[in-house]
């Protein structure tokens, strides 16, 4: 009986977030917090009219390859800079320095640098997000164990199967991590690369109707692109993490 009322927690959780936002916007009666009945139909309409779909699938495309284009470039950079220390040594303070680097800062040069296009948008996005998946494939690079890596050695395993049963396993922690934060990381640089320098996209759109004062439609697009990336989650990530660790008991 528990374990039923537990599978139910998520559903009952969103229903309280809504009664909670009804409450409020009741109390308020304030356009600038419409009720849940006006934003859904406001998001219905929009869905109807093709506008939403439109702008979600474009900032969609932008997440997909420039986080794709991260995670690859991360990925072959940290695992090489956490097996090598003098490369790591020596681009340390890179690493820290494109840390620290506001992305407003980045997407700015790069609009600047490259023009108002649709390169320099992934470039940007791509900048802000690969340091953070370099910092952390690397140490995850840094944790192999070397017992394992010489048994692989001595068995004569060879490259493909010591990475598929030896490192990539030691590896996949890592790497979900990486994914998973850098998808709530890249998401929200995307709307203000889109802000600020595209003519279409969820963030040209959240842009608009802010200088339109329309609450209703800025609801409306928020919730309906964290549906959108809270159904990459449910159908790709964990689904993808639980077939990574298939190998543990």
């Amino acid at each position: 009986m528990l374990i039923k009322f537990r599978k139910f927690l998520p559903v009952l959780s969103l229903l309280a977030l809504v009664l909670v936002w009804q409450v409020l916007a009741t109390c308020l009666n304030s356009n600038n917090l419409p009720i849940p009945l006006v934003v859904g139909n406001v998001l219905w309409q929009g869905c109807l009219s093709g506008q939403i779909p439109y702008h979600l699938g474009i900032t969609l495309l932008r997440l997909v390859v420039s986080f794709s284009i991260a995670m690859l470039l991360g990925c072959g950079i940290g695992v090489v800079l956490g097996r090598n220390k003098k490369l790591d040594a020596f681009f340390d303070n890179w690493l820290v320095i494109f840390l620290n680097i506001p992305a407003l800062v980045t997407i700015i040069l790069c609009y600047v640098w490259f023009g108002l296009t649709e390169v320099a948008a992934i470039l940007a996005v791509v900048i802000n997000k690969l340091p953070n998946v370099i910092v952390t494939i690397r140490e995850g690079a840094r944790a192999l164990d070397q017992d394992l890596l010489e048994m692989a050695r001595c068995y004569r395993l060879g490259r493909k199967k010591t990475l598929l049963h030896v490192v990539w396993p030691q590896l996949y922690p890592y790497v979900m991590g990486a994914t998973r934060t850098g998808l709530a990381l890249v998401w929200k640089i995307i709307l203000v690369v889109e802000l600020l320098g595209r003519s279409n996209g969820v963030g040209f759109q959240l842009y608009s109707f802010f200088q339109l004062f329309d609450v209703a439609n800025l609801l409306a697009y928020t919730i309906a692109f964290v549906a959108i990336i809270q159904l990459l989650e449910l159908m790709v990530l964990k689904p993808l993490d639980t077939k990574a660790q298939r190998w543990r008991r």
